[in-house]
Formats: C-alpha cells, sequence, structure tokens
C-alpha cells in the first residue's frame, strides 16, 4: 500500500502491455480498386517469366533459385513486418516476391519430387482452407480491412503464399495436364473472375468473393506469362521472359508510384475501434 501522500503509479484498471503480435497499428494493406487487381495479375505474370528467368535463361537452375527467392522473400517480409502502415513499394514488393516463391514451390514439388499436380493442387487446398480456419479461429474475421496487427498480417501473408501456389498448380493442372493451352486456360479463368464479380454485385460475401478472386488471378495472371512469353510453336506470342518480366515490371513501378503519391488506396480506418467491436 503506498505512503500517504505519495500516488502509486500502478492502477488496477490498467491494461497490460501489447505484445508485438497483437500491438495495434494502422492498416497494413491496400483498398480494393482496379489498380489493385491490374497490379496484382502483373505480379503474378512476373512471378511465373521471373522464375523461368531465373531457372533457365540465368541458369541457376530450380533449387538454387528457390532457396535464393525464398531467403530474399523472408528479409523482405521481416521489413513489412516493421511499418506501422501500409507502404505501397513495400507491400508490393512482398506481393511480387512471394508470387515468384509460391510458383518456385509448385514447381519444386511438381517436377523434383514428381507429385502430381492434382495432388499438389489439393494440397495446396487443404493448407489454404487451414490458414484461413487458424485465422478465423484467433481473430474472428478474415477480412482485409482489419489488418492492423502484425498477427493477422502473419496470418494475411501466409494465406497470400498459398493461394499463389494453389494458383499455380491449378493453372498448371488445367493447361499442361488437361492440354487446353495457355490462351484457353487465361480465358477460362478470366470467365471465372467475372462470375466472382457478378455474385458480389448481387450481393455475396465480399470477404469470400474477394479471396475466391484472388486465388483465380493467380492462373490468370501465370496463363498470361505464358501465352506472352513462350515461343510460337509452343502456343505463345514469343515475346519472350526478358521482355514479358521488364514490360510488367516496368508497368507495376508506374502504378505503385502514382499510387505512392496519390495516396488512393490508403484505408482509412479506426483500428482500435474496430479492434475493441
Amino acid at each position: 500500500m503506498p505512503r500517504r501522500g505519495v500516488t502509486s503509479d500502478r492502477s488496477p484498471h490498467m491494461n497490460p502491455a501489447p505484445s508485438p503480435l497483437t500491438e495495434t497499428l494502422l492498416n497494413k494493406v491496400p483498398q480494393i480498386t482496379l489498380a489493385f487487381w491490374v497490379i496484382k495479375i502483373m505480379a503474378t505474370t512476373v512471378g511465373e517469366t521471373a522464375a523461368d528467368f531465373l531457372i533457365f535463361n540465368v541458369g541457376l537452375g530450380l533449387v538454387v533459385t528457390s532457396l535464393i527467392m525464398s531467403a530474399l522473400l523472408v528479409g523482405i517480409i521481416a521489413f513489412q513486418l516493421k511499418l506501422r502502415e501500409y507502404v505501397p513499394t513495400s507491400y508490393w514488393l512482398v506481393v511480387v516476391f512471394v508470387s515468384i516463391v509460391g510458383t518456385l514451390v509448385s514447381d519444386y514439388m511438381v517436377d523434383d519430387l514428381g507429385i502430381s499436380l492434382v495432388t499438389t493442387t489439393i494440397g495446396f487446398a487443404l493448407a489454404l482452407t487451414a490458414t484461413f480456419l487458424a485465422w478465423y479461429a484467433s481473430e474472428r474475421t478474415l477480412s482485409i480491412h482489419s489488418i492492423f496487427t502484425r498477427r493477422r498480417e502473419l496470418f494475411y501473408w501466409a494465406a497470400i503464399l498459398f493461394t499463389f501456389a494453389l494458383g499455380t498448380s491449378a493453372g498448371d493442372l488445367i493447361a499442361e495436364h488437361f492440354g487446353l493451352g495457355y490462351a484457353v486456360s487465361a480465358v477460362i479463368f478470366g470467365a471465372l473472375i467475372a462470375v466472382v464479380y457478378a455474385a458480389y454485385r448481387f450481393g455475396v460475401d465480399a470477404v469470400l468473393t474477394f479471396w475466391v478472386a484472388y486465388i483465380l488471378t493467380r492462373p490468370l495472371g501465370a496463363s498470361m506469362g505464358d501465352l506472352l512469353s513462350q515461343p510460337t510453336n509452343n502456343g505463345g506470342l514469343g515475346l519472350g521472359t526478358t521482355g514479358t518480366s521488364v514490360l510488367f515490371l516496368v508497368t507495376i513501378a508506374g502504378l505503385v508510384s502514382y499510387l505512392s503519391i496519390t495516396k488512393k488506396d490508403k484505408i482509412e480506418t479506426n483500428a482500435t475501434a474496430t479492434l475493441s467491436a
């Protein structure tokens, strides 16, 4: 008990200091706009073509490329987690590298380990489902408008990684296993995204339609990347992996620079109010 005339620094109602995982930050992800989907699809395409460029053109091979890109991804995500708000350059850099690593993981399991595309597609779907279940059990929401703790952000990036890996396997399964070709695959996934958008406009849950569309943009972008980069005798347009990667990276850089200046995709949310709701 404090002596008379001395004020105690302790209060029975004082909340303990939050841990780094639960500390309230500003929202760490962008608003969903047309620019978001354009950059996302292009980042997906870059992931497909950049992985092929490093493996075949540079000659690093699948294993070495996977190790290098995974190490870089860990470092980039560590930097992203330290930020206290959404920064377009950092966020989209993570997305590009997650796209590359997701592609490499799927390719390694199929090409080097000999696991079938059907098995990897089912496996990544189960892993993504488990991530969503753990995320919801912990946070009671899967909304990307509430990514303002590092724990939620870790769940978010884990889900993003599995969507890229799942999209890669599903896209390859349709394009290669069923022999439909790159152009037909792009049309199929584009049509599926249109159906998801229509469902959203007719009132289907926004969180559900977002994540379904996010998964589908991966094989759409991969099919577009292959269509642009592959030689004409393989069903592509023959632009090459280098030309396609450079073209899309320049476009991504331009859009991200625009968003960094205008801040049009920054979510202004009262994080404290939402967390306590």
